[in-house]
């Protein structure tokens, strides 16, 4: 049977279930723009890419193209797809790329809705009651908003939805292939997120169960047989879409858990009223709270009774709960929230964002309520018990909806009844609201505010938990380009807008005041004649006004492209301690002296109003002795890629990068330069010390400093970009930096210091000459590149000596990129590899190339 034979039969037979997702999806389309971008969204794309160049033929190097080195350890089975459909319809421009996003994840939730149907519908053989749990699964506001922009925590519900199906149509047929159709199902969600191993134990449980209560030696053996290869084909399903685990698998798992499980840079969450670092793990209440005053409350007490009516039930008949059937799934269904709680408590579980991490409790939860109903209509009562279960039910979804149709499209920040949400800026101070999407709301009404002006403004806004930055997608409504607005830390959220701030656009929920910003065509001209009224501080390409605690740069005649020129604008302070602790000592200094990099591109800062440009830069609040500001001009552009022109790159990619030893610049040239608002990147340094990092980075648990995340680009008059980043002034191990959503290239700043004419003859001869060189071991080779990947395994004299992850292997494995340990000087590599404390009895050593390995050397070690 194919499967749209399958899905019509599905309609014919269920036509209501059929009408209603018609209808959800109609309303999903007209509603999808609605909602905000995530940030994650970039990131989420890069880990589906990953996938499909590494089958294409890139190896293990295309693992390497996230953002961040953990994200490869993260499943891809839901994005990659996406990413799959994206390429087939030739969707590449980022509108319908974000769009097409938002269209398929919602479609996934759709699916979890009929699954949500199918397993009740099995369960009671109720199609009203199905119906029923199927609207309900819907209409969770939180969820609903989050089926939009969210692609982690909403697939990975609608799979624990569809596993808890395949769960209890195993157990139903008790057959090999159900069975192993489930080991798919269980072993793709283990992908998703690592947390689906709690479902994985409960069917293994389950199946010992079973095993216990067996009656005769042939069903022990079948129970055996079906559990057993349920495991194999869920470990398998696991392996398959997971390619990090491919070249290692056990090794690589190892990995894993401690990998995605841990966010030591986590942000801070807002909970009860006190900002918590979400790092030191959710207090024992967070849970219970946060999933009491979020969820409808129909649905609370409805789950509260179906969970006191099942564990009442169990107890009264502990043998019928031994064995299969509606009763043992609703204990499971009891077991599973409590269970993850506490388990999410001891191991001191990092939250934010609410309880966003925990979404897939809403199935189980779900289902615990619509047992509830089941067991009400079913009382002897009769039909009139059986019409005050359906008349609540129905309550619960008429009231779903007038509630998000009230706050739509922030149905991502729903709070119910039981929250203090009518007291102003009660929620706001409480608890964690989701910002972004109301500074969207606001960049929409300036757009639609002012037609004619090309608007880009910051908007200074401090949320209570501290200065952050934000890449928030807007819209231009002029030519339907989708531009990204940068905001920053400023003034305030949670609170009465100030009187100085004259707001003229504010965004709220329920009471509570979150956004409010002045008219920015408004302000921006009253800071033009104020500054017109004064004597400029400095005249050049800007005119640069000091008007109270504000720079105003203003410039006669600017045109559209004036508008993504780059200001560096560098602040001397009188004590040099009254500087952030990021800027203090040698880090970003020129000149001996230390100061405050307020750097920005003018888009990022002003508007452009009747050809004239206006750009405002905030001052800090400490005594200043001088200001050094300028722009990075496109005569300055072009003479300083004239002046690389005659030297090698120091790394080859999107960009060629250039090192300034001198002036320590890293400088990015590119011959053809995109049009727009400037080209992001982000780029990672991370020193030969790791105490040689700022404070806030440290205690942020970084290894790396992030120097700048939105570098953009600057435009020569022949369509070049040049970029310009000052690296910092500790001694640098190595770089990584890339574009966002588009490149990646790692390198090592300082090179390898070996005197090869010294070294004495190699250990062995093949692609790479391999040397000893005192404790370390030098590869030299004449053909490579700095993403050359090497394998690297030592066996030592006694096993005994090797880290106790290593030792089932028998040997240490330190595969490492030539960029990590070495360089390309002139054509040629050079690698220095330490060689570990314990001795070394042999080596095996290689080179990966996209298919595999391209060669092999085995030697023993001379002392």
């Amino acid at each position: 049977m194919s499967i749209a034979s399958a899905v019509g039969r599905l309609a014919a037979a269920h036509w209501a279930l059929a009408a209603v997702c018609a209808l959800f999806l109609i309303v999903g389309l007209v509603v999808a723009d609605d909602y905000a971008t995530s940030m994650d969204m970039g990131n989420q794309r890069a880990i589906g890419t990953a996938p499909l160049n590494y089958l294409a033929g890139e190896g293990e190097r295309a693992l390497e193209r996230v953002f961040a080195p953990q994200d490869r350890y993260y499943g891809a089975v839901f994005e990659t797809p996406v990413v799959l459909i994206q390429r087939i319809l030739s969707l590449d421009d980022p509108g319908s790329i974000r769009m097409s996003k938002r269209v398929l994840t919602h479609l996934f939730f759709l699916f979890g809705g009929v699954f949500c149907y199918l397993l009740i519908y099995r369960l009671f053989n109720n199609r009203p009651l199905a119906l029923i749990a199927a609207v309900l699964f819907l209409l969770a506001p939180r969820i609903y908003a989050h089926s939009f922009f969210n692609s982690k925590d909403v697939p990975f519900l609608v799979m624990f939805m569809i596993s808890l199906y395949l769960v209890h149509r195993a157990f139903r047929r008790d057959t090999l292939a159900a069975f192993l159709l489930c080991g798919v199902g269980i072993g793709l969600l283990v992908n998703l997120r690592v947390m689906g191993i709690v479902l994985f134990a409960a069917m293994l449980g389950l199946r010992a169960l079973d095993l216990a209560v067996a009656g005769s030696v042939r069903e022990r053996g079948r129970v055996l047989l079906t559990g057993g290869a349920f495991a194999l084909m869920a470990a398998l399903a696991y392996y398959a879409s997971l390619p990090v685990l491919w070249t290692d698998p056990l090794g690589r798992f190892a990995e894993v858990v401690p990998t995605t499980g841990g966010y030591a840079t986590a942000p801070l969450t807002l909970f009860r009223g006190e900002w918590r670092a979400s790092a030191d793990g959710a207090p024992f209440d967070y849970v219970p709270v946060w999933v009491g005053i979020t969820i409808p409350p129909a649905i609370l007490l409805l789950a509260t009774t179906g969970a006191a009516l099942l564990a009442w039930r169990g107890l009264r008949h502990p043998r019928e709960g031994l064995r299969d059937g509606p009763l043992r799934f609703g204990l499971l269904l009891l077991i599973l929230p409590a269970g993850t709680v506490v388990a999410v408590v001891a191991t001191d579980g990092v939250l934010y964002h609410g309880w966003r991490h925990l979404y897939f409790l809403y199935a189980p939860l779900l289902l615990l309520a619509v047992f509830a109903l089941q067991r009400l209509a079913s009382l002897p009562s009769g039909r009139w018990m059986r019409v005050g279960a359906y008349a609540l039910a129905g309550g619960a979804v008429v009231v779903a909806i007038v509630s998000m149709v009230r706050i739509h499209p922030y149905q991502y920040n729903y709070f119910n009844a039981l929250a203090d949400r009518t007291t102003p800026e009660r929620l706001a101070t409480r608890y964690g609201i989701y910002w972004d999407g109301f500074v969207r709301a606001l960049i929409d009404d300036i757009s639609k505010d002012h037609p004619s002006e090309d608007v880009y403004v910051t908007l200074n806004l401090k949320s209570l938990g501290g200065d952050r930055t934000r890449f928030i997608q807007g819209k231009d409504f002029r030519s339907g380009r989708n531009n990204f607005y940068v905001f920053g830390g400023g003034e305030l959220v949670g609170g009465p807008c100030p009187a100085a701030a004259r707001p003229v656009y504010v965004s709220s929920l329920y009471a509570n005041t979150l956004h409010c910003v002045a008219d920015p065509v408004a302000y921006f001209g009253e800071m033009r004649r104020r500054a017109l009224a004064t004597e400029p501080l400095d005249r050049s390409y800007f005119n640069a006004h000091r008007v109270g605690d504000v720079l105003v740069y203003l410039r006669d005649g600017c045109t559209p492209d004036d508008t993504h020129e780059y200001v560096f604008l560098h602040v001397f302070p009188v004590d040099a301690a009254d500087l952030p602790p990021r800027f203090r000592g040698d880090f970003r200094h020129r000149l001996g002296y230390a100061f405050e990099q307020m750097d920005f591109s003018f888009i990022s800062r002003g508007v452009r109003i009747d050809g004239n440009c206006v750009a405002v830069a905030a001052l800090p609040d400490y005594p200043i002795a001088r200001i050094r500001t300028g722009q990075h001009t496109t005569e300055y552009a072009e003479t300083l890629r004239r002046t690389l022109a005659a030297v090698e790159p120091w790394v080859r990619a999107r960009y060629d990068i250039h090192l300034d030893p001198v002036e320590r610049l890293l400088i990015f040239v590119r011959e053809e330069c995109a049009e727009g608002i400037g080209e992001g990147f982000f780029l990672h340094v991370y020193p030969v010390d790791a105490d040689s990092l700022p404070d806030w980075r440290r205690e942020d648990g970084a290894v790396f400093d992030v120097l700048d995340h939105s570098l953009g680009g600057r435009h020569t008059r022949d369509g070049a970009c040049v970029v310009v980043a000052p690296l910092p002034g500790y001694p640098i191990a190595r770089i990584r930096t890339g574009q966002l959503d588009s490149w990646e290239t790692r390198f090592a700043l300082t090179r390898p210091q070996v005197d090869l004419t010294a070294l004495a003859e190699p250990l062995t001869r093949s692609a790479f000459d391999i040397h000893r060189h005192g404790d370390a071991l030098v590869y030299v080779g004449e053909a490579c590149t700095a993403a050359t990947r090497f394998f690297l395994h030592l066996y030592p004299v006694d096993p005994g000596d090797l880290p106790d992850a290593r030792r089932e292997h028998g040997f240490d494995n330190r595969d490492f990129f030539l960029w990590e340990h070495g360089g390309v000087e002139g054509g040629r590599c050079l690698a220095v590899v330490p060689l570990p404390d314990y001795p070394v009895a042999s080596i095996r050593t290689g080179q990966y190339d996209g298919d595999g390995q391209r060669w092999a050397a085995e030697f023993a070690l001379a002392e």
